[in-house]
C-alpha cells in the first residue's frame, strides 16, 4: 500500500535506573536520508540503529532521537573513601601546625579531585541495551503506521486524479476522429468557392492528398493509447505493496509529456480545451507523488 514520506513515531521506557524517549520524525526527501542523535554513552550503536531504520523505510528524511535520563539513584554520585580519608589525613596535619581552631568544610572536601566518583554507564548501558532497540523499533512501527494512513488518503486521492484523466482522455478519443471530417468539409468548402471565383477545376486527388496529410499530422492514437496505458501502470503502482513513490513520479512525468504531445498536434480547439485539464490532473498528481514513499 502506498504510504506518506510524513510522519512521527515515539516510545518510551525504563530499566536499571535509565530512562529512554526515542522519538522518530519524517519528511519529504527524494531519497533515504537519515540523522540519529544518540547520548555519547551510545555512540557505538549508530551503524546498527541505522540498520534497524532501513529495514522499515525507503524513502525520505529521517531524524531519528535517544534521549536518555538516569534516575536519582544511579546519578548519584560515590564517594571514595580511601581517597577522602587521604585528604582527612593531610589537614589534621595541617591543622594542628597552623591554627587548633581550624574547621574542615566538608562540602570542600568533596570537591576535591578523586573524592566524588561519578557512577560508570558502561554497564548499565550494555545491560539496557535490548529495552533501547526494542523502543526504536516500536518508534519505528508508530511511524511506518502513520506514514500508512496518511498514504491511504494520498492514494485515494492520485487515484481521483486519475479518473479525471481518463474521463478526459475519453473526450479526446471522440473528439478526435471528427478533427480530420470538419477539416475535410472546410478544405471542400473553401476550395469550392476559389474554384467558382476563378472558374478553374481542382482534381479531387489532391483534395484528398491535403486531407491525409492533414490526418497524418495531426494523428494522436498513439499518445491518446500511451497515456491510458501510464495511468493504468499508475493505479497498479499505486496500490501495490512496493514502495512506488519514484516510479509515480516517473510515470507521471511521461503522462505529462503524451499530454503536451496531443495538445501540440490536435490541432482543435475542443481538444486543446481538455489537453488543459488534463494537464492541470497531472500536475497535481505530480505535485502528491512527491510526499509519497
Amino acid at each position: 500500500m502506498l504510504r506518506s514520506m510524513t510522519g512521527y513515531g515515539n516510545a518510551r521506557g525504563q530499566a536499571e535506573g535509565i530512562a529512554y524517549e526515542v522519538e522518530v520524525r519524517a519528511v519529504n526527501h527524494r531519497y533515504l536520508k537519515s540523522v540519529i542523535r544518540l547520548p555519547d554513552a551510545w555512540s557505538s550503536v549508530e551503524a546498527d540503529i541505522d540498520k534497524r531504520l532501513r529495514q522499515h523505510i525507503t524513502r525520505g528524511a529521517i531524524t531519528l532521537s535517544v534521549r536518555m535520563k538516569l534516575t536519582d539513584e544511579q546519578a548519584a554520585c560515590s564517594v571514595n573513601a580511601a581517597a577522602l580519608n587521604h585528604y582527612l589525613d593531610a589537614l589534621r596535619e595541617i591543622e594542628v601546625e597552623a591554627n587548633p581552631t581550624l574547621r574542615i568544610d566538608l562540602g570542600s572536601l568533596l570537591q576535591l579531585p578523586g573524592v566524588c566518583e561519578s557512577p560508570s554507564l558502561e554497564e548499565t548501558c550494555e545491560a539496557t541495551r535490548q529495552l533501547l532497540m526494542d523502543l526504536i523499533d516500536e518508534a519505528l512501527v508508530g511511524l511506518v503506521q502513520m506514514r500508512t494512513g496518511e498514504g491511504e488518503a494520498l492514494a485515494a486521492d492520485l487515484l481521483a486524479h486519475c479518473d479525471v484523466i481518463e474521463r478526459s482522455l475519453e473526450t479526446v478519443r471522440v473528439r478526435a476522429p471528427e478533427v480530420v471530417i470538419d477539416y475535410h468539409h472546410r478544405l471542400q468548402q473553401r476550395v469550392a468557392d476559389l474554384t467558382n471565383a476563378a472558374q478553374i477545376d481542382l482534381d479531387a486527388d489532391v483534395l484528398a492528398r491535403e486531407v491525409a496529410v492533414f490526418a497524418e499530422r495531426c494523428d494522436i492514437a498513439e499518445e491518446v493509447s500511451r497515456l491510458t496505458g501510464h495511468i493504468d501502470q499508475f493505479r497498479k503502482a499505486a496500490t501495490s505493496d512496493a514502495a512506488a513513490g519514484r516510479k509515480l513520479d516517473f510515470i507521471a512525468q511521461e503522462m505529462l509529456r503524451e499530454a503536451n504531445t496531443i495538445g501540440a498536434k490536435a490541432n482543435d480547439a475542443e481538444i486543446a480545451r481538455v489537453v488543459v485539464e488534463i494537464k492541470t490532473a497531472i500536475d497535481r498528481v505530480k505535485e502528491q507523488v512527491q510526499n509519497a514513499e
